[in-house]
């Protein structure tokens, strides 16, 4: 396992950065995201390595903006952490229209809808896959999304 500090140099960055997205709020953000790095060093030994490192300190740090938004009663904020697009995905039967809608696409935009949604890589990692920019990851998932959105209606 690598060392601690290295994993907060590495990681601290980006998980920040997905932190601040959820809560749109930067010193709640930073607040979230080091009490999710604490939580990370006392539970360090048990990452099995099933996943990649830095998927499992997001999903820490968003459980931890979970509880937080719990805890002080926000649900307003709560609401905001996922789109209605996402909700959906929930139900079967919306699940598949948006599937179907999903495979109407053309490329890049399925795949990168399909790499955010599903595959919950951050933007600067789709970018990196595709040898583009973490905004045009942005852009081009953001196309899919209100496209994806038209054809449900």
């Amino acid at each position: 396992m690598e060392d601690y500090q290295e994993i907060y140099s590495l990681y601290f960055q980006d998980v920040y950065k997905y932190v601040s997205a959820l809560s749109r709020d930067p010193s709640l953000a930073e607040e979230i995201t080091q009490e999710a790095f604490f939580k990370a060093l006392k539970s360090l030994d048990s990452f099995q390595g099933q996943c990649k490192l830095y998927v499992w300190l997001c999903q820490i740090a968003k459980n931890t903006y979970l509880s937080y938004l719990k805890k002080h009663k926000e649900p307003e904020k709560e609401e905001t952490l996922t789109s209605s697009l996402e909700d959906m995905m929930l139900d079967k039967e919306s699940a598949f229209l948006i599937h179907q809608a999903l495979h109407n696409l053309p490329e890049p935009y399925k795949e990168v809808f399909s790499l955010r949604v599903l595959g919950e890589l951050s933007f600067r990692q789709i970018g990196l896959l595709f040898g583009k920019t973490e905004n045009w990851a942005r852009v081009t998932y953001h196309r899919a999304r209100l496209t994806i959105k038209e054809e449900l209606k």
